[in-house]
């Protein structure tokens, strides 16, 4: 059976920033060479671990083109395709949403597998308003869609049901989503519906775990993959992880894992590419960069 293009280990890219808060393309560029070389599967640009809601629009625009140019770079370089890049689009306001989609220029959008849109937050619409904001992009989006399910950012939960209605509703547009509800039992039910209605294994809905610490069990499931905040850091591990569901390397990663989020994200995993010393420890207010305490219980894991 041949794998979805993004079938395996997808890194959450975060954001370098310099000391003046400017992007710090040269950190960039060193996070891409750690992440090509690690043979991870496919990137998600400017989703919530690259701090995408602190970017104006040409900042996301200048790393967009910067990502996607280095990426191409990289695969002549070494002759081979270039890697899948997905791109983060959402947002609590449908039309804007949409309006952003339309915005951006076609050559720089079909450089992109497919969109990453997380559930409209703060405003917490019910079930058939999530339905509809999804609807809506779907139809606005010139590539496909990964539904971004995350009820502890959000406040609101998309349910199974209405994943596969929207699934139903546009099949060859919402073509998977990135579950980190948590709940286990809720993604499993997912991902056994999503194989009851496909025609083929083919067709059947991606289901990726957006949590580091249940990667494993999620793909025992019958999971997509994982789209990994700690693989920024650890790429080649967590391929393992991801292909192999390597459940005692996952458990390796435990304690780190607690620590990456402990002050939310992406403050944990920027204190480990600082102590690794690929980029520099800034983030954008209201984020600020780790504590003492945790920056010193991560330095005892590296």
């Amino acid at each position: 059976m041949t794998k979805h293009p993004l079938y395996g280990l997808g890194t959450a890219l975060v954001t370098p920033f310099k000391d003046d808060k400017s992007v710090d393309f040269e950190a960039l560029a060193r996070l891409l060479d750690i992440q090509l070389t690690g043979n991870v599967d496919y990137l998600v640009v400017l989703g919530t671990t690259g701090e995408a809601v602190t970017l104006t629009t040409e900042e996301k625009r200048e790393v967009r083109q910067h990502i996607v140019a280095y990426t191409k770079q990289w695969a002549a370089t070494h002759d081979t395709t270039p890697l899948p890049l997905v791109l983060g689009v959402g947002g609590n306001n449908t039309a804007q949403v949409i309006s952003d989609l339309k915005n951006m220029k076609d050559e720089l959008i079909s450089d992109f597998t497919a969109i990453l849109s997380v559930c409209p937050y703060y405003n917490k619409p019910n079930q058939e308003g999530l339905f509809q904001h999804f609807c809506a992009i779907a139809e606005a989006s010139p590539i496909p869609i990964i539904l971004y399910n995350v009820p502890g950012r959000t406040g609101v939960n998309l349910l199974p049901e209405t994943v596969m209605r929207l699934y139903n509703a546009h099949p060859n547009k919402i073509i998977g989503i990135k579950e980190a509800s948590g709940n286990i039992e809720q993604i499993k039910q997912l991902i056994a519906l999503s194989k009851q209605q496909a025609t083929t294994a083919e067709d059947a809905l991606l289901v990726i775990s957006g949590d580091d610490g249940i990667a494993c069990e999620i793909m025992k499931a019958g999971g997509a993959g994982l789209i990994s905040v700690a693989s920024n850091a650890f790429p080649d591990d967590y391929r393992r992880i991801a292909h192999e569901q390597d459940e005692a390397l996952q458990a390796q990663y435990d304690e780190m894992v607690k620590l990456l989020f402990a002050e939310g994200n992406p403050v944990g995993i920027k204190a480990v590419l600082t102590q690794k010393e690929i980029i520099q420890n800034y983030l954008r207010l209201p984020l600020v960069p780790a504590s003492k305490e945790l920056t010193n219980n991560i330095a005892a894991l590296l």
